[in-house]
């Protein structure tokens, strides 16, 4: 039998463990896209802001959330503008040929285009060298799903 504290051990080994065959398309904890966060919020105000369930719309397979009507609108009339790449998926995991989670204080933005990161210090790493990152993530999504 699992205990609790067993289980709580489990978890704790395995956070930010990558993620394995079948991914889906978009990274979602409970099938909310950037844990909640909305991904319009990062373009027009420069950080992140959690979304609210007032304002929802599915696309993509995930549930995105957003601080108000408008930035629902922005994001529907063009998603891929909005939307992290690689999914929401770790960028420099992708960039390295797998699948990580991400936190949404964990951002860039490069080329009108937002990326996340699984943490700030893999964000720093990322950072060293953004063009060669998103070559190979480009060139590695998406079948790094399928790993």
């Amino acid at each position: 039998m699992l205990t609790r504290r067993t289980f709580l051990a489990l978890v704790a080994a395995t956070a930010g463990q990558p993620l394995f065959a079948g991914s889906d398309p978009v990274f979602s904890r409970w099938g909310t896209a950037i844990r909640g966060y909305d991904p319009v919020a990062y373009f027009t105000q420069g950080e992140p802001h959690k979304g609210s369930k007032e304002f929802e719309t599915m696309w993509n397979g995930a549930t995105w959330r957003f601080t108000s009507a408008q930035h629902q609108e922005l994001f529907r009339s063009d998603p891929e503008k909005y939307a992290p790449k690689y999914g929401g998926y770790c960028a420099w995991a992708v960039a390295n040929n797998y699948t990580a989670s991400t936190q949404p204080e964990a951002w860039t933005i490069f080329e009108d285009r937002l990326y996340l990161n699984f943490s700030l210090n893999v964000r720093r790493r990322w950072e060293q060298d953004i063009p060669g990152n998103v070559a190979k993530g480009d060139a590695n999504w998406p079948g790094v799903l399928e790993k």
